[in-house]
């Protein structure tokens, strides 16, 4: 996502040797891997920063079919985005780790309730960025501990890091068809993190496609946002509307977001590979928000916004991304007790929220 995080650790002049046939590094990644599930982590694999050469070719074509929309970061620090070895010269290895927010309900049965709000399953409870955040420094701090010669860095999803490809170039899944990563004993639910590191451990053998025949996913889009299968038109897709499009939305594309009011899980919850998917040990995943009542939020002023999502990713949106997403959900809602809510929100000073009133109110007068 936009903002860049990382934590660079210093060294003292490394040592000759460290080749990957180093018996001793086979070892040292055992228990760092018996370390990191011991930390909280499901799963770690590494790999190398210059095992993924054709996401820059991939990226470029990606942005010249303008599929970024607003996302222009997405076009900034390309060299380090489409090259990971370019973003720290002296790393050896990427380790990769994998960390669960499996939900334990059903992703979609808020759907059927248009009175509430759907909200995307990664962000029902605390932020990740922290968590994993900690989680990976801890680790680190482990790694330096044992190797004190060598150095890192730490990175989870703000940096110019193309996460995905790693994570299947270490072995830890595969980007389905939906462009997301896959796993074969994992699932869906999981978050990346990465930690660069001068240690040149012996690199994980990369992870192939295993999707078949199968579309669930590609089917499953309520705006089809996938161009063809592991393509994805982000100005579609409901996450990035959503999360990242400011401004109003397509009115074709409104009618299609249904009352999910902050991000998309549909393509992850249909992916047949979720029935192997392991229960995750962070409660700190669940229970901030699950499935509000868009009349609440459709009431927040911008303290009561900051206040009511404090500690969620959710806050990063802002109270009047938030408010219009809601007012999309009401006019999509069919309930016309909702309609004097948009109506009070119509000379809103936010221009896009006072839009979307206009429209809520106008789908939900009687005689349409």
């Amino acid at each position: 996502m936009p903002n860049s995080t990382s934590d660079r650790h210093p060294r003292p002049a490394k040592a000759a040797g460290g080749a990957t046939g180093d018996p001793d590094l086979h070892e040292f990644k055992r228990v760092l891997d018996a370390q990191a599930q011991e930390m909280g982590f499901a799963k770690m694999r590494v790999t190398r920063p210059d095992a993924v050469p054709h996401v820059a070719g991939r990226l470029q074509e990606f942005l010249q079919e303008n599929r970024h929309g607003q996302m222009g970061w997405m076009a900034e620090r390309t060299h380090w985005r489409g090259n990971p070895a370019a973003l720290w010269p002296e790393a050896q290895s990427v380790i990769m780790l994998a960390e669960l927010y499996t939900p334990d309900h059903d992703p979609l049965e808020v759907l059927k309730h248009p009175d509430h709000g759907a909200i995307s399953v990664y962000a029902q409870g605390r932020d990740y960025h922290d968590i994993v955040k900690k989680r990976l420094k801890r680790l680190g701090r482990w790694l330096l501990e044992h190797r004190p010669e060598e150095q890192i860095k730490v990175f989870v999803d703000t940096a110019p890091v193309m996460e995905k490809p790693l994570a299947e170039a270490a072995g830890l899944g595969w980007q389905g068809k939906h462009t997301n990563l896959l796993s074969r004993d994992l699932g869906s639910w999981f978050f990346l993190g990465a930690i660069f590191t001068t240690c040149a451990l012996p690199p994980d053998p990369p992870e192939h496609e295993h999707c078949g025949s199968c579309r669930a996913c590609l089917d499953a889009c309520p705006t089809a946002a996938f161009p063809a299968p592991f393509q994805l038109d982000a100005r579609r897709c409901i996450s990035y509307l959503t999360i990242e499009h400011h401004g109003p939305v397509d009115p074709e594309l409104r009618a299609l977001m249904g009352n999910r009011i902050y991000g998309c899980d549909d393509c992850l919850a249909v992916c047949p590979w979720n029935k192997f998917a392991q229960q995750g040990q962070e409660m700190r995943y669940h229970g901030i928000v699950h499935a509000p009542p868009l009349e609440e939020l459709a009431q927040l002023d911008d303290a009561a916004f900051r206040t009511r999502f404090s500690g969620s990713p959710i806050k990063r949106i802002g109270r009047n991304r938030m408010v219009r997403n809601v007012l999309y959900a009401i006019g999509n809602s069919g309930k016309q007790r909702l309609r004097p809510i948009a109506q009070r929100l119509t000379e809103d000073p936010d221009e896009a929220v006072a839009d979307a009133a206009r429209w809520a109110a106008l789908r939900l007068m009687p005689d349409r």
